[in-house]
């Protein structure tokens, strides 16, 4: 069978047409920031002072992509006659983004929460070598990192929270009693302030 010739022109000179007047769809990015939706995966945020130096995260990276730094530090006994501690300290927190595969094995393996989700995406760089990020900027993205999202109202209140709720109520009960017994106090002497003068 013989095609018609230039039937594909014609067939594409239709689809523009047709879509020629609709409006379009198209968001002009950088004038036109996107919508993202919570909790969006962009890059690494770095909560420094959750960071214990435990290396997990840098153990467990695929891509090898987690330059940690740091030096053992004594700390002196908090009790007189104890012993002296020794503990790790942070020089360098750095992620080569131009490595990363963003698979989140870091921050899932992290114990002491110290590294998060963040929801920026615009780090482009001219040079490869600059997209190795520093703790500095790790901890400027961490700022970026939204909140978790509400519980469910139905669920039940964590143990925490329900004890911290139980203890507010009992000082707000005492405070309560203490303040009604000084209004009842004050209204006892005021008529025999009274009958005196």
């Amino acid at each position: 069978m013989m095609s018609v010739p230039f039937s594909g022109l014609a067939k594409g000179l239709a689809v523009t047409l047709r879509t020629m007047t609709k409006k379009t769809v198209t968001e002009q990015y950088p004038d036109v920031q996107p919508d993202l939706p919570p909790r969006t995966r962009g890059v690494i945020g770095l909560f420094e002072e959750n960071c214990t130096v435990c290396m997990l995260c840098a153990r467990e990276c695929p891509d090898w992509c987690i330059y940690i730094d740091s030096h053992k530090e004594t700390v002196p006994a908090a009790a007189p006659g104890g012993r002296e501690r020794s503990r790790n300290v942070l020089d360098r927190f750095a992620i080569d983004f131009s490595l990363c595969m963003y698979c989140g094995i870091c921050i899932e393996v992290c114990p002491f929460d110290a590294l998060f989700w963040s929801p920026e995406f615009e780090y482009a760089e001219t040079d490869i070598r600059e997209l190795t990020h520093e703790r500095d900027k790790l901890r400027e993205w961490m700022w970026t990192v939204p909140a978790p999202p509400a519980l469910d109202p139905h669920a039940e209140e964590p143990k925490e929270i329900a004890a911290a709720r139980k203890t507010a109520d009992k000082l707000a009960a005492a405070q309560a009693a203490e303040q009604a017994e000084q209004t009842a106090g004050q209204t006892d002497q005021t008529p025999d302030q009274e009958g005196d003068q």
